[in-house]
């Protein structure tokens, strides 16, 4: 093999290793966004008034709504925050289960375990839509996204540590798995 082709096969390799790097840089954004969204979910909400409209009849304005049942229990909150409109749902002990919210940043949904834990968030960004799935300890463990360069996943193991990713671009599909230090253990192309 001349040093020309090497070089070649180096600049080849090297393009691929930037483009799982800018795949993981945008996977971590939406983990950070799905915590963003978990945040505004969990938050608790300002005092708010219903007032009727002025010459609207069969119209209620308000910026919260809240469903409650016989006991007075919240089984549903919407609402207008400063991030923009948010619907809560609740189970029958009270705890979050579901939460909508469309932002300056997206839609989002976001989906809570029995106990209250964020399991599951999709959300639609600036980037292209994103699935991110969490473990019962609350830790990310598989983003699924699909980003400007194309769709990817990544799979992290229970100390949250990357340890497999799948990208394809328009040029190029790539796998690559880690051992738990981060380090390279298999990769193709």
């Amino acid at each position: 093999m001349t040093t020309e082709e090497r070089l070649a096969k180096v600049e080849r390799k090297l393009e691929r290793v930037k483009r799982r790097s800018r795949w993981l840089l945008a996977a971590l954004g939406l983990t950070a966004g799905a915590f963003a969204l978990a945040w505004i979910f969990a938050g608790a909400a300002p005092a708010l008034q219903a007032q009727v409209g002025a010459g609207a009849e069969r119209v209620v304005r308000a910026n919260r709504f809240v469903l409650e049942d016989a006991a007075g229990r919240e089984g549903a909150v919407l609402e207008m925050g400063r991030d923009g409109s948010v619907l809560r749902l609740y189970d029958a002990a009270g705890q979050p289960r579901a939460g909508l919210a469309v932002t300056a940043d997206g839609p989002g949904l976001v989906l809570f375990d029995a106990v209250g834990k964020v399991r599951a968030t999709l959300a639609v960004g600036t980037d292209g839509p994103g699935l991110v799935l969490f473990d019962a300890a609350g830790k990310n463990r598989a983003t699924l996204a699909v980003g400007t360069d194309g769709p990817g996943l990544v799979l992290f193991d229970a100390a949250g540590k990357n340890r497999v990713g799948l990208n394809v671009t328009a040029d190029v599909a790539g796998l690559a798995m880690l051992d738990a230090a981060g380090k390279p253990i298999w990769s193709a192309p």
